[in-house]
């Protein structure tokens, strides 16, 4: 066989083999999507629960809220005020200095009349994952109901369920389009979301306790 001939196949090979994993990829991606989108409710008909876990999602200039979490915050006080959830936890990134997610969430409710006894923070949830897992290993959340953006909610949803929280869903964006780059993101964070699962992968900081008192 001559060199071209051989470079074709060779080409041929890896395309297939490109297109077979692609195929996989969406395939475990679409297996997590739909897992629980049953449990993905409106607002209003939500069940009741002890607890809603509102996710972190970034901060704005002046330490505030971004509008994607300020969304996911308000979403959560609907839930309060309506008597869906007894207490809110709010779970986000302090890694970095001067990047307090969970005090800016904290201060956030508070202003806007939820009751410090009903605001708890996880300064250790570094990602979707570890949010979740600590909601049910640290703070001992067997049922909750899930505060996010409706593209986030399949995964948070089958890592709660996953690691033993009976967790239901509100999309803090009811009736708003998905912009096209986050659909792109969590196909691919669907699948690490699985593996992590499967794997039992632990927290990345899985010492850290709660604080004991709203600060």
């Amino acid at each position: 066989m001559k060199a071209g001939g051989t470079t074709r196949v060779w080409v041929r090979r890896g395309l297939g083999l490109l297109g077979l994993a692609l195929a996989v990829l969406l395939g475990l991606s679409h297996f997590v999507r739909l897992r629980y989108q049953g449990r993905i409710v409106p607002l209003a008909v939500a069940p009741e629960a002890p607890v809603a876990l509102v996710f972190g999602a970034g901060l704005a200039p002046g330490a505030v809220p971004s509008p994607v979490l300020a969304q996911r915050l308000d979403a959560a006080i609907a839930l309060w005020r309506q008597g869906k959830v007894r207490s809110l936890l709010v779970s986000g990134d302090n890694s970095a200095p001067f990047h307090n997610e969970t005090r800016a969430m904290r201060r956030y409710l508070l202003e806007r009349g939820v009751p410090a006894d009903a605001v708890l923070g996880d300064e250790a949830g570094l990602s979707t994952y570890d949010s979740c897992l600590r909601a049910h290993s640290v703070f001992g959340a067997d049922r909750a109901v899930l505060v996010t953006q409706r593209f986030h909610l399949s995964r948070a949803l089958f890592i709660a369920n996953s690691v033993g929280i009976d967790a239901w869903g509100v999309a803090a964006d009811e009736g708003r389009p998905t912009p096209w780059r986050y659909t792109v993101r969590e196909t691919l964070s669907r699948v690490l979301a699985l593996g992590m699962v499967l794997l039992d992968v632990k927290p990345g900081s899985p010492d850290a306790r709660p604080p004991t008192a709203p600060r």
